[in-house]
């Protein structure tokens, strides 16, 4: 069970290093079968302020496989919403964590991006810590558009076979190239990593842990390079603030509701089956919700979920819905919201998920999308 947290539109998944190694080689067999190209993205305060004016960034991070918490902000803002996270993993230590795991597994791994010379010096910094590691190429194309990056680059890539491609151009360049071109590489794993090689080639300095661990390894970053730095910092701290004492004062206000779960028993109409949700759905209750929602989509990838009784959603019933619904799109099917009260739609506006999810009145307009509502067939489910 995926469990993730919105902030600001922005699902995140809540996991540790450990959690997050062993989903990604999940992901490089999968993608080894099937072709499919799992995207991660490893989310800092500035992707989420970037997502806040960029639709097209909010989807990409909205639908990816896996999005791991890189920034402090994050971490204390979870904690602020009441749904404290496991852990922080971060793009420069993932990437040489999963440059262990592949060297273990005999895994691939193609670095992308940054300055000439930078990512080759970070492939042999990797593989003088791990001699059985796999490079499975190394480029480092002009900082250009996307549109103006050379193609050839992709059949080098594609010719390589990586199962893992690490991509270096920044956010939301890296996102929106891997989107791009995700099913024509069939890599098993993507991930945009900013200025990981920089830092693993000792070009950028990491900071000391201590001040990782208060939250000011951003204080850090800005001493050594404030030129290009402190525009960026005064606009994410700035709208990110802002945006979140707006979710963190909807979402709060929820707290003082004493309401419990519970949900209807499935009911299945056609090809779609039918769950209620009544009272609130929060971190305490939503893992059942979860499960009776997933051994739905086992029987069918069209789901309805009826909020005409739900009182509140927390940050995580948030992010399961987000899940669910990627899990029924990628198995070509939907999740579609009815009945939803105004103060869940405001709240969903403000989180800019009302724009992600199928939205609809009620049941029979939601089921007549697709089919035609023939109560004769309704049934039950066991």
């Amino acid at each position: 069970m995926r469990k993730l947290l919105v902030i600001l539109g922005v699902p995140v998944d809540d996991l540790t290093m450990s959690e997050a190694l062993d989903r990604l080689e999940s992901f490089i067999q999968q993608g080894r079968l099937t072709g499919r190209t799992h995207q991660i993205a490893t989310v800092n305060a500035d992707f989420v302020v970037n997502s806040l004016h960029d639709p097209e960034l909010r989807l990409i991070l909205q639908e990816a496989d896996m999005a791991t918490a890189d920034g402090m902000p994050l971490v204390l803002g979870a904690r602020l919403l009441g749904v404290p996270m496991a852990d922080r993993v971060t793009g420069a230590d993932l990437v040489p964590a999963l440059a262990e795991r592949a060297a273990e597994k005999g895994f691939s791994i193609f670095l992308l991006g940054a300055r000439e010379g930078i990512a080759a010096h970070a492939a042999h910094i990797l593989q003088e810590r791990h001699s059985a590691l796999k490079i499975a190429g190394v480029i480092s194309p002009p900082n250009v558009d996307i549109q103006e990056i050379d193609r050839s680059i992709l059949d080098h890539i594609r010719q390589a076979k990586p199962d893992i491609l690490l991509v270096a151009f920044g956010n939301p360049k890296q996102e929106k190239w891997i989107r791009a071109y995700a099913d024509y590489l069939q890599v098993p794993v993507c991930i945009g990593v900013g200025g990981t090689f920089d830092m693993i080639a000792g070009v950028t300095r990491r900071a000391p842990q201590w001040l990782q661990r208060v939250g000011l390894e951003w204080f850090y970053r800005l001493m050594q390079e404030p030129q290009r730095l402190w525009r960026r910092y005064i606009r994410d701290f700035g709208y990110f603030g802002y945006f979140f004492g707006r979710q963190w004062w909807a979402l709060r206000h929820g707290d003082m509701l004493q309401q419990y779960l519970s949900t209807s028993e499935g009911i299945m109409i056609d090809k779609t089956i039918i769950l209620s949700i009544e009272g609130r759905l929060d971190i305490y209750n939503y893992a059942a919700f979860v499960e009776q929602a997933e051994e739905a989509l086992k029987q069918t990838p069209f789901l309805i979920i009826n909020l005409e009784y739900t009182k509140f959603l927390d940050s995580t019933a948030l992010g399961s819905l987000v899940a669910l619904t990627n899990h029924a799109r990628a198995a070509g099917g939907s999740l579609r919201l009815v009945a939803v009260p105004p103060d869940i739609v405001r709240v969903l506006s403000l989180v800019r998920l009302d724009m992600f999810f199928d939205i609809y009145e009620n049941i029979d307009t939601a089921i007549n999308i697709s089919e035609p509502l023939t109560p004769a067939s309704s049934s039950l489910l066991s």
